[in-house]
């Protein structure tokens, strides 16, 4: 019986584990698209994906000036990074 009641609360606890961070910037404030892309790709950033994440972040996939694949969340405001995985 306590599996039952524990699995629930396992998955969403795994399910939180792998979201992103949440960004609480109101949306007139954020950086424009274009403006963001320039601002990222000057820091050498090549962006494959750009999305904007459930938190309400931006996120792209990409790869960083070396090379490796990156997934990174930005601040949508001011492009400062978040969290990179």
């Amino acid at each position: 019986m306590k599996t039952v009641l524990i699995a629930p609360l396992l998955i969403a606890l795994s399910a939180t584990a792998l979201a992103g961070p949440s960004c609480q910037v109101p949306e007139s404030q954020w950086m424009k698209e274009a403006d963001f892309r320039k601002t990222v790709e000057a820091q050498g950033y090549q962006i494959k994906t750009f999305k904007l994440s459930k938190g309400r972040c931006y996120e792209i996939y990409g790869q960083d000036k070396d090379g490796r694949k990156v997934e990174i969340y930005f601040d949508p405001a001011s492009a400062a990074v978040l969290e990179r995985k």
